[in-house]
């Protein structure tokens, strides 16, 4: 194989590397949404299934004392439909597809930056050579 053909397949490896880091930040993004809509949109809760008048609560994180954090002692059923386990476990996942992602996504970038200015340089010291430099 000769190294321009080499060089144009590390490229395309390079490629497919950057473009498996942009999918897996993509995925860590979808879970930062995901974890952000549970924390921060109110909703509704049935207290028993087909309820007509379901119970309304408010966003887990902008409630201060509120029916979100009251619990069941108080007749509430908020504080078990959105667990903060649930949203952290969220959150949690998100942090090794973003650690990949930037790996990959850097990874990718600089082997194609390598190559580009590997072949420039070649480039360059063929038009020296044929100078006579």
């Amino acid at each position: 194989m000769r190294s321009r053909e080499y060089d144009l397949d590390f490229r395309d490896r390079a490629s497919r590397t950057r473009a498996w880091g942009i999918a897996l930040l993509a995925v860590a993004g979808l879970l930062w949404i995901w974890c952000a809509v549970l924390l921060l949109t109110p909703y509704d809760v049935d207290r028993h299934p087909g309820d007509q008048y379901p119970d309304h609560c408010e966003p887990r994180l902008l409630t201060d004392r509120g029916t979100a954090n009251e619990g069941l002692y108080k007749g509430d059923y908020c504080a078990d439909e959105r667990d903060w386990p649930e949203a952290l476990t969220v959150l949690g996942l998100s942090i090794p597809a973003s650690t990949a992602g930037v790996a990959l996504f850097t990874t990718g970038t600089l082997s194609r930056r390598m190559s580009a200015h590997a072949e420039a340089m070649r480039e360059l010291d063929r038009i020296a050579d044929e100078r006579g430099v």
